[in-house]
């Protein structure tokens, strides 16, 4: 019970702290980018809080029990596209003083081009995205809390669809109401508390194994980054294609980015982007590492791994830490829901309404729109929650995540290309990144069917490089040097991302 009153007043305090911070005035500079006045902290929190979702927790930690170590690589090599962002998009993004990714393409690409791009982020954000994090969130809050769940109703599917339109109109309703101010606004306490969460979770687990040092005793075969290049699911060769797809996440993906694009200036963005990159280490460990220790506690003879989080907090944390982890849990899924909403909004109110619909809206009526489509976007997540749900129960002993992610990639490896071009060409052929941006759909499809043992990382590396050889071979004229592209807004953010650079290379070296 004790539990159960601390995931109240949690949800209780993060609606207050969300409704102090609504837009009160009728700008929609406000509403959507928080007048671009973020700084280097809530930057840096509230992006990795939108970051870190509750299939991390879940799904991450399954597959870190089946796969080990490997599963981190999917968190620190975020850092690749971290610097990336910091050093050569986010400076064009605030130059041009773009509101959304899509500001951007179309200056570079064209409107057709920019269209494609908005139509398919919209797509992705509200259906797998939104879907995904609602799914995992209820999932999650079913498994620990099952026995006081019982009176929602007895049958366990159909609470953990109560659950997810509990949690989704929840979101939706404060997001609806308070825009981007406050968002950051709960993402920052939202990443504390998930923090604190995962932490617990890490520190029992180690000590139910016996030790930080039993990793390396008992599970030694798990404590590698690098599989074999014939693994099914994680070989080292899934390295290729995660390089490009980072670089979709954390440069071209609005909800990502938004952060960046609000910030006070430069200098905040890169520092903020920075100092998340060092917070994906800390992230890496309390997901994967309890994943580890579960293995090596139980061996091989756990059926479903998806469900060893639940099963970690409901074997090794007394009463009240129980309420505490779940409160990080929630947190998790909350800070990715309302960012993706406010994200949503931002696409639908400034990419198509006011460019398709209404040239001359007000301020006002952007405002309104988007927050239409924060209604509508909340109704198509809740049917694809549904469905995922279907799918997970279809096969319970599979390692969710790598699912969901092969479903996000179909869309992804088209947009790489896209933002890739966008970067690194000058004046480039429109009609034929036009190409081979739809081309890369049916590839993937023709890829997946004709050769099935390709991994899908090493699949969607293969169809962006197709994708980026069309493109540059038909704009080999237009590119821009590399060097052309760099800029740091001082000596010392130059200084802090060469120091992470080299700490991701000396952990691929030490964890090899």
């Amino acid at each position: 019970m004790i539990d159960f009153v601390i995931v109240i007043v949690y949800f209780i305090l993060i609606f207050s702290i969300a409704i102090s911070g609504r837009v009160k005035s009728k700008s929609a500079e406000e509403y959507f980018l928080s007048n671009r006045n973020l700084k280097w902290h809530s930057i840096a929190l509230s992006t990795i809080a939108t970051n870190v979702q509750g299939y991390q927790f879940l799904g991450m930690m399954g597959s870190a029990y089946l796969y080990g170590l490997a599963q981190a690589n999917l968190e620190i090599n975020a850092i690749q596209g971290i610097l990336i962002a910091a050093f050569i998009f986010v400076p064009i993004y605030l130059r041009e003083k773009i509101f959304t990714i899509t500001d951007f393409i179309e200056k570079k690409l064209g409107k057709k081009i920019a269209l494609f791009y908005s139509l398919s982020n919209i797509a992705l954000f509200s259906t797998i995205t939104l879907g995904a994090a609602l799914f995992w969130g209820a999932y999650a809050a079913e498994m620990v809390f099952s026995e006081q769940l019982l009176f929602l109703h007895s049958n366990r599917i159909v609470r953990i669809g109560i659950l997810i339109f509990s949690l989704g109109i929840f979101s939706a309703i404060y997001t609806y109401l308070g825009g981007l101010n406050a968002v950051v606004k709960t993402d920052i306490i939202q990443f504390l508390i998930l923090l604190t969460g995962g932490a617990i979770v890490c520190y029992f687990s180690i000590n139910a194994l016996g030790g930080w040092e039993q990793l390396y005793i008992k599970t030694p075969e798990k404590m590698h980054l690098h599989l074999s290049s014939d693994h099914p699911v994680l070989p080292w060769t899934h390295l290729l294609g995660l390089f490009f797809l980072n670089i979709n996440y954390w440069c071209a993906n609005q909800s990502i980015m938004q952060r960046a694009i609000a910030a006070k200036n430069l200098s905040h963005a890169q520092s903020g982007l920075m100092i998340g990159g060092f917070l994906k280490y800390l992230m890496a460990i309390i997901i994967v590492i309890p994943g580890i220790a579960l293995f090596g506690i139980l061996g091989d003879s756990f059926n479903e791994p998806d469900l060893a989080f639940p099963y970690l907090v409901n074997t090794y944390l007394p009463v009240g830490l129980k309420g505490i982890v779940l409160c990080g849990l929630f947190a998790s899924l909350m800070s990715t829901i309302d960012s993706t909403f406010n994200s949503l909004a931002t696409l639908w109110s400034i990419d198509i309404y006011s460019k398709y619909f209404n040239k001359n809206a007000t301020d006002s009526e952007k405002i309104n729109s988007g927050r239409r489509a924060i209604i509508f976007s909340l109704f198509t997540a809740l049917l694809m929650s549904m469905i995922l749900l279907y799918l997970k129960f279809d096969s319970p002993e599979s390692a969710f995540t790598h699912t969901l992610n092969s479903l996000r990639y179909y869309i992804n490896c088209g947009i790489v290309v896209l933002i890739i071009s966008a970067i690194l060409l000058i004046k480039p052929k429109v009609k034929v990144i036009l190409i081979a941006f739809i081309m890369t759909i049916p590839l993937n499809f023709l890829i997946q069917f004709l050769f099935t043992e390709i991994n899908y990382f090493l699949r969607a590396f293969i169809v962006i490089i197709f994708g980026l050889i069309i493109v540059f071979f038909y704009n080999r004229k237009k590119i821009l040097s590399f060097n052309s592209v760099l800029n740091s807004s001082s000596i010392k953010n130059t200084y802090i991302g060469i120091i992470l650079l080299l700490s991701l290379i000396l952990t691929h070296i030490i964890f090899t």
